[in-house]
């Protein structure tokens, strides 16, 4: 453990709430002074996050470093404890950009102005729960920011989203915290009986080191069970097949800001709690999940790409495909192997910034044309050319295009679930080589079916004449023509992201090399 600049890491998770705090003084009305106070924070936030990367000792990037920990809550047995290492970074860094983008978008696509105050400190809150679940070295606090990302957003879908939006944020909120309740309890279990069974009881407390040295202890069918908690509480986030009915309400009612933080990080909160807590604690119980998962994780990569082919709003199809991209994630970490966890963690952050980007263009979309029904929409290439192309290029980046960034998340996690890690082929804990080999053609079809829906959405939408009912530039009432192309503030914000997308595309070693130590460490748990 790298114990330098300590305070690094409490400072790049809290910073936002000093901007919320001075927030709070600002009067409502005073819009632009809220906005220039909540953007100066997202960038100086992002700064202490590159000053973060620049420190960042690479070549031992598989321990934890700028870590501290601090007494925190006694009684309870729990600490502040924080860290990083080359699993978190990336995902680390990904939230701190995707804020600071999606505030300079929301400059002038407030969805509600009147209330532009409210908004921007619930983003400044969220980026605090995104943060610090990805350096929380201890289960109390992790679970805190974990549920501290759920308030916000279920504001956000209620007060600023779309029709049905009081169903879709209290189904959101009452779905994942079904999940929280049984994770809690999980995680409540492990310590409990990690305590009673450690040489030196008094010591137990719920850092991640006190797990990692006596949770892989635990009995078998103990520790199924407690996995078992742990799996229906991520499973629900990121979210799984049969969990992942809230998703497409929630995406389709929030607001354009709402998706796009939902989709890029939110989702990731519980993938990234399988690599970080239920494998490395619980190996042996990862063993007998291991095929369960990458069954679910199938079957949800052909059910989203079906459910996408069966969709009329764009933006619904956006988010069906988070289904099944988020089921080449999971099938990635079933596998157990440094591949399969590898390519998870890349299309984790891949997802993130193409999905995240659709999320965007569905949003610009909706207010030029003030509707995302496929059918209404044609002929963007001729009338937003710069929309339209930048739509067919995230499509192409979405269906795993090689070149671009969901190449590299798919096709090794196809390559690792077609030879699993050998605890999986072991006869005497069943062979699953079969079944994994089996389930890799049935999701490489799902990759198929992606390039339907995907190139089936962006020749309705982009290909053609204009519809009638917008051909005339859209006119509104008072004779103004509100479809327009693309404006400076969508620029500013889409363009770093479409660069990543490119750059992780054509050198994905900038990211595997990073992460590629810590999680040959992660594995080495399961054994050879």
């Amino acid at each position: 453990m790298i114990q330098e600049q300590q305070w690094l890491l409490s400072l790049g998770t809290f910073l936002p709430l000093a901007g919320v705090l001075v927030m709070l003084f600002i009067p409502k009305k005073d819009e632009a002074m809220a906005k220039g106070v909540a953007l100066l924070t997202a960038v100086a936030t992002l700064g202490v996050g590159i000053y973060t990367l620049v420190k960042f000792d690479y070549g031992q990037s598989q321990k934890l470093q700028f870590f501290t920990t601090n007494k925190w809550i006694s009684p309870i047995k729990a600490t502040y404890t924080i860290g990083l290492d080359g699993i978190s970074l990336p995902l680390y860094i990904l939230s701190m950009v995707i804020t600071v983008l999606v505030m300079v978008y929301s400059w002038n696509h407030v969805p509600n102005p009147g209330n532009a105050k409210a908004f921007f400190i619930l983003m400044l809150v969220l980026q605090v729960g995104m943060a610090g679940t990805f350096v929380a070295q201890d289960l109390i606090l992790f679970f805190v920011f974990f549920e501290l990302v759920l308030l916000p957003m279920y504001f956000m879908i209620g007060v600023w989203g779309g029709e049905n939006r009081q169903y879709a944020s209290l189904k959101f909120f009452l779905y994942t915290m079904f999940g929280s309740a049984l994770m809690l309890v999980a995680f409540i279990a492990m310590f409990i009986v990690t305590k009673n069974h450690a040489t030196n009881p008094d010591a137990a407390n719920f850092s991640f080191q006190w797990f990692h040295a006596n949770a892989p202890g635990i009995a078998r069918n103990t520790a199924i069970w407690i996995f078992g908690g742990m799996f229906v509480g991520f499973a629900v986030k990121v979210p799984m097949f049969p969990f992942h009915t809230w998703l497409p309400d929630a995406h389709t009612q929030a607001p354009t800001q709402g998706s796009v933080i939902l989709a890029a990080i939110l989702l990731k909160l519980g993938t990234y709690g399988f690599v970080r807590i239920a494998l490395p604690f619980l190996p042996q119980a990862a063993k007998t999940w291991a095929p369960i998962i990458a069954v679910l994780a199938v079957i949800g990569i052909i059910y989203g790409a079906l459910g996408c082919l069966a969709q009329t709003d764009m933006k619904r199809l956006i988010a069906f495909s988070s289904v099944a991209h988020m089921g080449f994630v999971m099938l990635g970490i079933s596998t157990l192997t440094p591949l399969g966890i590898n390519a998870a963690l890349f299309g984790m952050v891949a997802h993130g910034l193409i999905t995240g980007m659709l999320f965007f263009v569905a949003g610009s979309v909706k207010e030029r044309y003030h509707t995302l029904e496929i059918k209404r929409l044609s002929g963007m290439l001729k009338q937003v050319p710069h929309l339209g192309w930048i739509l067919g290029f995230c499509a192409m980046a979405s269906l795993g295009l090689p070149g671009l960034a969901g190449f590299w998340g798919e096709f090794p996690a196809l390559l690792a679930s077609w030879s699993p890690a050998t605890i999986l082929t072991d006869s005497a804990m069943g062979n699953h080589e079969l079944l994994y080999r089996v389930l890799t053609v049935i999701s490489a079809f799902g990759t198929v079916l992606a390039a339907g829906y995907l190139l089936w959405l962006y020749q309705r939408t982009a290909f053609g004449e204009p519809s009638e009912e917008f051909a005339a530039h859209g006119h509104d009432d008072h004779g103004h023509s509100d479809i327009h192309d693309v404006n400076v503030f969508e620029w500013i914000a889409w363009t770093p992201l479409l660069i990543g997308i490119v750059v992780l595309g054509v050198v994905p070693s900038l990211m595997f090399k990073v992460m590629d130590p810590a999680v040959q460490q992660l594995t080495s748990v399961f054994g050879k």
